[in-house]
């Protein structure tokens, strides 16, 4: 009824379903790269962080406002009523300013340290994006071996499947011995296990990548396992200097190094003594409009120690029209901090400290840096071999199957040949995934990008030519 009712409904629809709407909203598949940056982009930790990184940047941006004069502003009323004597009433408004003239670099040390404490902020919050980055990249990996492997067990099994079908055929035609047909079933039964086990593991690595990516729904996955890849690995000494050059924990132990020594030149100079100037405007009387008016300009010089304080102060000012004013002021405080006495000393000493931690950090991670290129180097030496393992193993596949059909062997083993084949290739698979790996720690310690290292030799090979 509808449609006869509302002729360009069934206009609409005739042309839906002829000529359906084809969607554009294909999702592309990612990398390595798209999945550690999407990592990084929908942690939320990382967000919080930048936001507080960002804030602590502002916060020390503002700290010039200590090389700028303080002004006050006072407002006062003073009111006495006597029995005998008059009555007064006083209104007072006041401007005061203070500036430091001299600080003995306080102020200026006090922000290096500031910036120092930031920069070893950030360098904290880079490692914590790499590590992000660095557990996404791990997750993918893990899917795409657990993929890989199943497709491997899948085709076994299929392949196990048809063999036991054959030798069923063979046992009702006499050929073959019924216990030949309860070990196929036995093989068929252990690769189903094995493909339940590797779906179950399947699932698991896959909700692990998609949280880690934000996402509720996993997108296709461009990288592939490659058994016959050939890494590109850079020579021994150009690691060792870039790591030692670029490595984050390096990094951060310098800012550390870079705090520490400010705050040993701020400890070595709290003897200095400070010099500020000070001025202040009052205007006074009885009653609106005021009437009176009286300025004043001082100095004012501290000196602090831990063995005694003192200050010592002057100042010049004149209630126009007829009167001048001139003030000093002296104090001094015995003992003020005693205890303050050592914190120079353990400024020196936690430089020194630190220092030996950096040196330490520095041969650390150039041996570590060598290990993990040698690691690179021997992993990919285990790829060789376990793809010369296959390669022999798809060797005696075929064998298997010749023998069997010379009648020198028997179905079964045939069978357990294809399983040895196919535990070849998960082996081979493995190695593979453990060299994506070894490569990315490699990386990591030179702060190189995913992918990055490959970038780096080729870099290298320039500046070498």
């Amino acid at each position: 009824m509808l449609l006869k009712e509302k002729p360009f409904l069934a206009v609409l629809l005739f042309f839906l379903v002829v000529f359906p709407i084809k969607s554009n909203d294909t999702v592309k598949p990612i990398g390595f790269i798209e999945a550690a940056r999407m990592a990084v982009d929908s942690s939320d930790d990382l967000k919080t962080e930048f936001a507080m990184q960002a804030v602590r940047e502002g916060a020390w941006r503002l700290g010039l406002r200590a090389y700028l004069p303080v002004l006050s502003f006072n407002a006062a009323e003073d009111d006495r009523l006597s029995e005998i004597g008059q009555d007064t009433f006083q209104k007072t408004y006041t401007v005061n300013m203070e500036q430091f003239l001299f600080d003995g670099g306080r102020t200026s040390t006090t922000w290096a340290i500031e910036k120092a404490e930031l920069s070893i902020m950030s360098t904290e919050l880079e490692r914590r994006i790499l590590s992000v980055a660095d557990a996404a990249l791990t997750a993918y990996r893990s899917v795409l071996s657990a993929r890989t492997m199943l497709d491997i067990r899948e085709a076994v099994l299929l392949s196990l499947i048809e063999q036991r079908r054959i030798l069923s055929e063979e046992v009702n035609m006499g050929l073959a011995l019924e216990a030949d047909l309860i070990e196929a079933d036995i093989s068929v039964s252990e690769a189903n296990i094995e493909i339940l086990s590797l779906k179950i593991q399947l699932e698991e690595a896959e909700q692990q990548l998609a949280e880690g990516l934000g996402v509720k729904i996993l997108p296709p996955l461009a990288e592939k396992v490659d058994i016959y890849r050939r890494p590109v690995l850079p020579v021994n000494g150009s690691v060792r200097s870039a790591a030692q050059a670029r490595n984050p924990e390096l990094i951060s132990a310098q800012h550390a190094i870079t705090k520490r020594r400010v705050e040993a030149r701020y400890a070595a100079m709290s003897w200095i003594p400070t010099l500020r100037m000070t001025a202040g405007v009052s205007i006074t009387g009885r009653k609106y409009p005021l009437n009176r008016a009286s300025w004043s300009v001082g100095l004012v010089v501290d000196f602090s120690s831990p063995w005694f304080n003192s200050r010592l102060g002057g100042s010049y000012g004149w209630e126009p029209p007829y009167e001048k004013t001139a003030r000093t002021q002296g104090t001094i405080t015995p003992l003020p901090d005693p205890a303050s006495g050592l914190t120079a000393k353990n400024s020196e000493l936690a430089l020194a400290l630190e220092t030996i931690k950096y040196d330490l950090a520095f041969e650390r991670i150039g041996r570590n840096v060598e290990m993990a290129l040698e690691k690179c180097y021997l992993t990919e030496r285990k790829r060789e071999l376990a793809v010369d393992s296959l390669s022999l193993a798809s060797e005696r596949l075929k064998l298997s199957e010749l023998r069997l059909q010379l009648g020198q062997i028997t179905r079964i083993d045939l069978m357990d040949a294809e399983v040895k084949y196919a535990q070849r290739e998960i082996e081979a698979v493995e190695i593979a995934i453990a060299l994506l790996q070894a490569e990315r720690e490699l990386e990591a310690m030179m702060d190189l990008p995913p992918g990055g290292l490959e970038n780096f030799v080729s870099q290298q090979l320039r500046l070498g030519r």
